[in-house]
């Protein structure tokens, strides 16, 4: 089972950057534990959505449009670790924000093809 614990969430003004990171731990990303990572938000009141995944290698980057051009997905296999780089955040993109890892190459958009979940991290856009 694989552990994800989030990190870099805040409170920032309407404009500004932030970058999360989510460490996992129990099934390193450099053996044979072949996983997808995505992050998600979740916003008070609203569903879970996908807001950006990457492959194993990094080869496969998939945005969801409402982030492209603003948001970075990257991740550092060595280091176990995922980021999501966030700039020029609204306020409307307050919520909570989730990392999540399912094992493969793909990348889905979808809540149920993932198999761990962090316990997310809280992102607070003041306008």
């Amino acid at each position: 089972q694989v552990q994800l614990v989030e990190s870099g969430g805040g409170l920032v003004q309407a404009g500004g950057s932030l970058r999360l990171s989510c460490a996992a731990s129990g099934c390193t990303f450099s053996n044979m534990c072949v996983m997808g990572m995505a992050w998600f938000r979740q916003a008070s009141g609203k569903e879970r959505e996908f807001i950006a995944g990457i492959s194993p290698t990094g080869a496969l980057i998939v945005y969801a449009d409402a982030v492209k051009g603003r948001f970075t997905i990257s991740r550092d296999n060595a280091k176990n670790t995922v980021y999501l780089q966030m700039n020029s955040l609204k306020p409307e993109e307050t919520a909570v924000y989730y990392c999540a890892a399912r094992y493969g190459t793909s990348v889905p958009g979808s809540n149920d093809e993932y198999n761990s979940w962090g316990q997310g991290t809280q992102v607070t856009v003041s306008s």
